[in-house]
């Protein structure tokens, strides 16, 4: 396994991942925090703040041996412990967004009315509502619309003679609005879980389930009267129903969808800046699965400005994201373009971030970065760094939800050996490939048809090599746009290095050429 991943997994003690995500401001704001409370300068929890803070791997042994605190305490002072720093990171003016002050408005008006100061409150709501209308937080809204009509049946207003009807039908109006976001982000989240668990859809039986699924549960809607919040889910819900049904064309037209409602609605980037984030990473990925270069190219440059804009506010939520989203969509547009050389400046800056956010970045990320890079390394006819990354996702436990990824290793593996010329390994890595296969469920006749040809390289003859990539190349050439199969080829780009072995030119030409001529 390697050795990222295991650290990663070694700490994941939820108050030490806590601490070890501060900020050198956070924890001055902390220092500041405890010492206003007067007398806790020297408390157990701060002790023990400081103790964690300078250890480098958690070790419950080693600090218990510190003499802070005993082992029956150790569960207690650690929960208060966690408990006082998210609330010194709530009073942190870098985490002061709109819902904050929202809820925060709404708890101060909850005050005022238990101590019966009715009208203060009031007022106090009625500015809180309007803040969270403008900021589409549909939700809180509600819940103001509701404290106000509670008030009122103890309080009524001289102001408004229709003060009654009229927070009946903006309740009645936010709680139709709440329920159609709610079942859209409900089929949203289906549908992604649905992905995730048994990735795209792989033959006709499927696809109808899926679109069956899809649209018994897609809400009845009024395009017109939707918000922003509820077009985000719902352009959403289409997303992952087109990904699963392998429907790139239309991926991309509801991630530009998605993209284009921020840049109508800017003030929400600052609200929503994940979910602007990965608005842009699906662009950038479905623009890269129906290879549409010059948009790609355009939307990374788009990308790069908004980072360097400062747009999208930077917390360590979003630095983790940018750093995903944006490395990994620098080495696509190499990919895109038959450029692997110039994109090797990239590999070390990609292992330093990952070195620096282990402790937060989930293992799946990390093998999918290995896997981009092994095929860069192939890209450039490094086949032994290639095999070296590779390696690093073979020997990777607990990737369940990696499956694909785990198999498209392997047959790059053993494509990488075959280059390199290891025939003594070959038959062993064809072994171990085929075995991993057959544990596979639903194997792709892709997979099957390549693992066959490969392994019968080996009993060919030298001078007729070039012939049995030609047939293996016919073979494979008629599922490039299968509806079920040509997933394949988004992982490993197989035909074009069959090119290149039958034309004798580097795989990086292949696919220069193919891009020239396709025009995009």
């Amino acid at each position: 396994m390697s050795k990222n991943i295991t650290s990663a997994s070694q700490q994941n003690d939820a108050l030490f991942v806590l601490i070890k995500s501060l900020t050198k401001s956070e924890k001055r704001q902390f220092n500041l925090y405890v010492g206003r409370l007067g007398g806790n300068i020297d408390a157990k929890f701060f002790s023990l703040f400081k103790f964690l803070e300078k250890l480098k791997v958690y070790d419950e042994k080693v600090i218990i041996g510190s003499g802070i605190v005993s082992k029956q305490q150790l569960s207690n002072l650690k929960a208060h412990l966690y408990k006082q720093i998210l609330i010194s990171l709530r009073l942190n003016p870098a985490h002061k967004n709109i819902r904050i002050q929202i809820r925060e408005q709404l708890d101060f008006a909850t005050v005022l009315y238990q101590k019966g100061l009715y009208k203060q409150s009031l007022k106090l709501l009625d500015k809180a509502k309007n803040l969270a209308l403008d900021n589409e937080e549909k939700n809180i809204a509600y819940e103001i619309v509701e404290l106000e009509k509670v008030i009122e049946t103890q309080y009524i207003t001289r102001s408004l003679s229709n003060r009654a009807d009229q927070l009946s039908v903006q309740a009645k109006e936010l709680s139709q609005q709440n329920v159609i976001a709610s079942k859209l982000s409900n089929l949203s989240l289906q549908l992604y879980s649905h992905l995730l668990q048994n990735g795209y859809v792989k033959n006709e039986k499927e696809l109808q389930f899926v679109n069956t699924y899809f649209e018994d549960r897609l809400p009845k809607y009024n395009y017109q009267k939707l918000g922003f919040r509820e077009k985000l889910w719902l352009y959403k819900a289409h997303l992952w129903h087109s990904f699963l049904i392998q429907d790139f064309l239309q991926s991309y037209k509801y991630a530009s969808k998605w993209v284009d409602l921020f840049k109508e609605n800017q003030k929400l980037i600052v609200l929503h800046p994940v979910f602007y984030l990965k608005g842009i990473n699906y662009l950038l990925e479905a623009s890269f699965f129906v290879k549409k270069v010059s948009t790609f190219k355009e939307e990374l440059v788009l990308f790069e400005e908004d980072i360097e804009l400062k747009k999208i506010p930077l917390n360590t939520n979003t630095e983790l994201l940018i750093f995903q989203y944006l490395y990994a969509n620098k080495l696509h547009l190499h990919f895109l373009e038959g450029t692997f050389s110039e994109g090797e400046y990239l590999v070390d800056i990609i292992n330093e971030k990952i070195n620096k956010y282990k402790n937060r970045l989930d293992s799946h990320y990390i093998v999918m970065l290995y896997y981009k890079i092994a095929c860069l390394y192939f890209g450039m006819g490094k086949n032994e760094l290639c095999i070296t990354y590779l390696q690093k996702i073979i020997h990777s436990k607990n990737l369940g939800s990696a499956e694909d990824l785990q198999c498209f290793a392997r047959i790059l593996n053993l494509i990488a050996h075959y280059e390199c010329g290891l025939d003594y390994d070959l038959e062993r890595q064809f072994l171990d490939t085929y075995k991993f296969l057959l544990k596979m469920e639903n194997l792709q006749e892709v997979q099957k048809v390549f693992l066959t040809s490969i392994r019968d390289l080996s009993d060919v003859f030298p001078h007729e090599i070039k012939g049995e990539f030609k047939k293996i190349h016919i073979k494979l050439k008629k599922f490039e746009n299968h509806p079920y199969e040509k997933r394949a080829f988004l992982y490993l780009d197989i035909l074009s290095w069959l090119e290149s072995k039958i034309e004798n030119k580097p795989i990086a030409l292949i696919i220069k050429e193919k891009i020239n001529l396709s025009g995009k």
